[in-house]
């Protein structure tokens, strides 16, 4: 990560950037008895310690010598949102260099789920997307992502609660971010650590191919779920203009490889636009275009953005079209949508405090 805006200040490394190796080797740089890796790293994963001082029975030296060389607060909160219900926040981090991320915590019955971001906006330009509108500004490093995971698993465990499930459906394209966001999934599944449940952690991905062969060779048990939003290539290169490059075909012959490889069933994400993709036709070509593949399709009214004019299908469309997959043996969910008076779609948090923020500088 290259310094911001901070004129040209050297950043410090998050400590989250760290696996066990690395830290292990900088505990062995720094001369180190072994045991302290595992007391520095269980502190942090496992006792959630927000920085050096929490973390228990290492030395003030010690404590002191972490605190100068490593960034243990990467995220500074700047702006939160709740729903009236209560069951989605938002929040909108600023991270070392002045860029902006968001990651939103959505609560079930018995669920809790971190939607995760792995880059700041997007390069993928989907249409819908406030941040495929805001474009592409920089990857996340892996401990970039990893800190939004600790930061909320901090709040849950205050409120005597813990995250069940952690989704990369954020800010960005996590298979575009590749490296980071593997190695953010192994740091957070480490046993060492986190130990978080590999099955229990989600990667969205528009349809990078590439990604999905190489994400089908990682051996790791981890959920892919394909945002697919139409089921022919003329409606989907309008939404997600990646389909020019890898186009229906392509695409489904990865899922298909992927299932081949892993023996994991796909997750299709499908955001229903009024009178766009909502209707019996694109459901009939996304019976064809799933025949013989084991997948889930989450069928999710789209949250709506400014820079896009469509709107949420109809409840009786949404229903009309669930009942022709179900009536193919095409397992499926109609999602609620959550946190629309709080814009939770991801980005739209990051573009409202922007425009403020530009606002406020023309004031004379």
């Amino acid at each position: 990560m290259g310094p911001g805006p901070s004129g040209g200040k050297a950043l410090r490394r998050c400590i989250y950037d760290l696996d066990w190796g690395e830290m292990q080797a900088l505990c062995q740089d720094w001369g180190l008895p072994a045991y302290r890796t595992r007391q520095i790293y269980q502190g942090i994963y496992r006792h959630l310690a927000a920085g050096p001082e929490q973390i228990p029975s290492i030395p003030s030296a010690l404590r002191q010598q972490l605190a100068h060389s490593l960034a243990f607060d990467p995220l500074t909160p700047k702006a939160r949102a709740r729903s009236s219900e209560g069951d989605t926040e938002k929040v909108l981090f600023q991270l070392q260099d002045g860029a902006k991320l968001e990651t939103v915590l959505m609560r079930y019955r018995q669920r809790r789920t971190l939607c995760i971001s792995s880059q700041v906006g997007c390069a993928m330009g989907c249409s819908f997307c406030a941040t495929g509108q805001m474009g592409f500004v920089r990857h996340l490093s892996a401990g970039e992502i990893v800190a939004q995971v600790m930061a909320f698993a901090r709040a849950l465990k205050a409120q005597g609660e813990r995250l069940t499930n952690i989704v990369f459906m954020g800010m960005g394209e996590p298979l575009h971010n590749y490296q980071a966001s593997l190695k953010a999934v192994r740091i957070l599944n480490d046993p060492q650590g986190f130990a978080f449940a590999a099955r229990r952690i989600t990667i969205s991905t528009v349809g990078l191919v590439p990604g999905i062969d190489r994400l089908a060779g990682e051996g790791i048990q981890i959920n892919l779920a394909v945002s697919l939003h139409a089921a022919t290539d003329e409606l989907r290169s309008r939404l997600v203009p990646i389909n020019h490059k890898y186009p229906l075909a392509q695409l489904m012959d990865a899922c298909r490889r992927y299932f081949q490889r892993t023996h994991r069933r796909l997750t299709f994400e499908w955001a229903l636009i009024e009178g766009l993709n909502d209707g019996l036709d694109q459901a009939q070509a996304l019976v064809e275009l799933l025949a013989g593949l084991p997948s889930h399709v989450n069928l999710i009214p789209l949250n709506p953005t400014q820079g896009f004019a469509g709107a949420a299908a109809s409840r009786q469309r949404a229903r009309a079209f669930k009942e022709t997959l179900q009536a193919h043996n095409v397992p499926c969910t109609l999602r609620l949508r959550r946190g629309v008076d709080i814009q939770a779609g991801c980005g739209q948090l990051a573009t409202q405090v922007h425009e403020v923020s530009q606002q406020a500088g023309r004031r004379p």
